[in-house]
C-alpha cells in the first residue's frame, strides 16, 4: 500500500515563520505533534495542543540543548518499517509510536559564517539532532514524510489542502529527494568552512536548478544552478539562455574592470567593441564602431544609467541583451519595443571569487583573474618610454586583452578598441587578423597600441605592428627571445612595457 496517513508529526524547527497555516490544518485533519522547547510553545501559542520530546523520551534536553531528539524512540519511530512484523514487535516492546511526518528547520550554519561570527557561534550552528532527523526520515521514506526546509513548506501545504493527511510514495520520495539535497549542501557548507581554502576536495552545492530552453546547441540539455535574481532584476524580454549566461559573465568581468565611463558590445564571449567616454552617447557611439556587423545580436554592458537618448540609439540595431545599473523610464519605454530584448538591471557585485569547469573524468579548479594592472605596474623594457596618452591606452588594451580568448591581440587608440585578434593558434595570426579588421572599419591605426595576452616568442609581432602603425606596446615578458624584440623596438623608436603578468584565456 503506498498511500500512508500522517498520524504523528515531530516539528523541530529554528525558524517558525510560515508554519502557521500547515500547524492549523495537521490540527484540523487529527495529526498529533511532538517538539521541543521553542517550537513547542510556539505550536501551543496557537491553540494546538502538543506533546514535549522530554515526554516522549523521559530524558530532558542536556547539555545546552545539543541534545534533544537523539534517543531510540524518537529514531525508533521514524526508521521503524510499517510492513516489517520484527520492527513492530520492538516498537511494541518498547512503546515507541510511529512518527509519519517531519518539519525540520536547520540551525543557520552558512548564515552565522557569513556574518562573520567567532569560530565558538559557528561551530554551535552545526546542527547534529535536525541533521539526523533529515537523514533519518528521508531514508524511510517508504513511510514517512520529511520536509527538511522551509522550501518546502508551500508543496506540503498544497498536498494537505489536496488530500488532507494522505501521501503517496512517490509525493514522500520527492521530499525525500530534496531532504538529501538540504543535507548535502548543509554538510557541504561546514566541510569548506574547516577546509579554509586548502582544497583537501572538491565540494560545491547549488539548491536553485533553472532548466535552460536547451544548452550551447538545441541538441543539447542544459540547466543553470545559481541565483540569478540576486544579480540581476530582469526588467523586459525572453528567458535567458546557456549562451546568453555564457554572455552575460563574461561582460560583467570585463566592464568591471573599469571605474570610468565605460560601454561594452561583446559576441560569444569577447568584445568585439568598447569605449571610455564622457558621457554614455559617446561611449555608446565609439563602442559600436569598434565592429558594427559583429554587435549584430550582442551582448551590451554599461556601467551607468542608460537615458532616453542612448536608447533611441541602441534601438537601431538588434541586441540580444543590454546590462546598466539603471535605466531612465523613458529609456525603458523606447527598448521595450521589441519583445524578446532581455534588459538587465544589475543589483550588486557577486562574481564569484573562484571558477571551475569539468573535463575528462574530473574538475578543473581555478582563481578567478582579478588582477588588474595599473601605470605602477607597466615596467619599462625599451629606450623610449610611453607617454602620457599611450600610457592609458596601454592599460585599457592589457585590460581588454585579459578577457579575450587566447592568443589575444588587442589594438587600441583613445580609449576605443579598434580591433581586436582572437582564439588564435599563433599570435601573429592574432595580430594580422586585428589589423586587417581595423583597417576595414577604416581605423587610423597610427600611434594605436597593442596589447598581448603572452609574451612575444619572436620579433615578428613587434616588426608586424610597427609596419601597421603601433607606437607602443604591452606585454607580460619573460620570453628566452626578448631582447630580439626589444632590439627591435629601439631600432624603430617604439616603446615596450612588460606587466609580468600573463593573461590566458582558453
Amino acid at each position: 500500500m503506498t498511500e500512508k496517513r500522517i498520524k504523528r508529526a515531530l516539528i523541530s524547527v529554528y525558524h517558525k515563520e510560515g508554519l502557521d497555516d500547515i500547524l492549523k490544518k495537521l490540527h484540523q485533519e487529527g495529526v498529533s505533534l511532538i517538539s521541543t522547547g521553542g517550537t513547542q510553545a510556539f505550536i501551543e501559542s496557537l491553540g494546538i495542543p502538543c506533546e514535549a520530546v522530554e515526554d516522549l523520551t523521559g530524558y530532558p534536553s542536556i547539555l545546552g540543548g545539543r541534545v534533544k531528539t537523539l534517543h531510540p524512540k524518537v529514531f525508533g519511530g521514524i526508521l521503524t518499517r510499517r510492513d516489517s512484523e520484527s520492527d513492530r514487535k520492538q516498537t511494541g516492546q518498547y512503546k515507541i509510536p510511529e512518527i509519519d511526518l517531519l518539519i525540520v528547520d536547520l540551525y543557520p550554519f552558512e548564515e552565522t559564517v557569513a556574518s562573520g561570527a567567532d569560530e565558538a557561534a559557528v561551530i554551535e550552528k552545526i546542527d547534529i539532532g535536525g541533521i539526523s532527523l533529515i537523514r533519518a526520515a528521508a531514508k524511510n521514506f517508504r513511510d514517512v514524510v520529511i520536509v527538511a526546509s522551509r522550501a518546502q513548506y508551500a508543496p506540503l501545504m498544497q498536498l494537505l489542502e489536496e488530500k488532507g493527511a494522505v501521501t503517496g510514495q512517490e509525493e514522500r520520495r520527492w521530499f525525500a529527494r530534496e531532504a538529501f539535497a538540504v543535507s548535502s549542501a548543509y554538510d557541504s557548507a561546514i566541510f569548506n568552512y574547516f577546509d579554509q581554502g586548502d582544497d583537501s576536495a572538491f565540494r560545491v552545492a547549488i539548491n536553485e536548478p533553472k532548466l535552460m530552453r536547451y544548452g550551447e546547441n538545441p541538441h543539447q540539455k542544459g540547466i543553470f544552478f545559481g541565483k540569478f535574481e540576486d544579480l540581476f532584476d530582469q526588467l523586459h524580454g525572453k528567458d535567458i539562455s546557456y549562451n546568453n549566461l555564457l554572455d552575460i559573465d563574461a561582460a560583467l568581468s570585463l566592464i568591471d574592470e573599469f571605474d570610468e565611463l565605460t560601454f561594452a558590445v561583446l559576441k560569444h564571449n569577447n568584445a568585439c567593441g568598447i569605449a571610455s567616454r564622457p558621457t554614455v552617447a559617446e561611449a555608446w557611439k565609439d563602442a559600436l564602431a569598434g565592429d558594427p556587423v559583429s554587435a549584430f545580436g550582442g551582448i551590451l554592458v554599461a556601467n551607468e544609467v542608460i537615458d532616453r537618448e542612448v536608447a533611441e540609439e541602441i534601438n537601431k540595431i538588434f541586441f540580444e541583451v543590454l546590462i546598466a545599473p539603471d535605466y531612465m523610464t523613458d529609456a525603458l519605454e523606447v527598448l521595450a519595443q521589441k519583445k524578446n530584448r532581455i534588459i538587465l538591471l544589475r543589483k550588486q557585485n557577486g562574481l564569484q571569487k573562484r571558477q571551475y569547469r569539468s573535463l575528462l573524468n574530473g574538475v578543473l579548479l581555478q582563481d578567478r583573474d582579478v588582477s588588474i594592472q595599473t601605470a605602477a605596474d607597466l615596467k619599462p623594457m625599451t629606450l623610449k618610454i610611453p607617454n602620457g596618452r599611450e600610457t592609458e591606452d596601454l592599460l585599457f588594451a592589457n585590460k581588454l586583452v585579459k578577457h579575450s580568448k587566447s592568443n589575444a591581440i588587442t589594438l587600441v587608440k583613445n580609449k576605443q578598441l579598434c580591433a581586436s585578434g582572437i582564439g588564435q593558434t599563433s599570435r601573429v595570426d592574432a595580430l594580422k587578423q586585428a589589423i586587417e579588421k581595423a583597417r576595414s572599419f577604416r581605423f587610423d591605426l597610427n600611434g594605436a597600441v597593442m596589447a598581448s595576452d603572452a609574451f612575444f616568442p619572436f620579433a615578428d609581432c613587434v616588426e608586424i605592428a610597427d609596419n601597421a602603425g603601433i607606437t607602443a606596446i604591452v606585454q607580460p615578458g619573460g620570453s628566452i627571445n626578448d631582447k630580439l624584440s626589444i632590439e627591435y623596438c629601439d631600432a624603430h623608436g617604439i616603446s615596450m612595457v612588460r606587466t609580468g603578468i600573463r593573461h590566458f584565456k582558453h
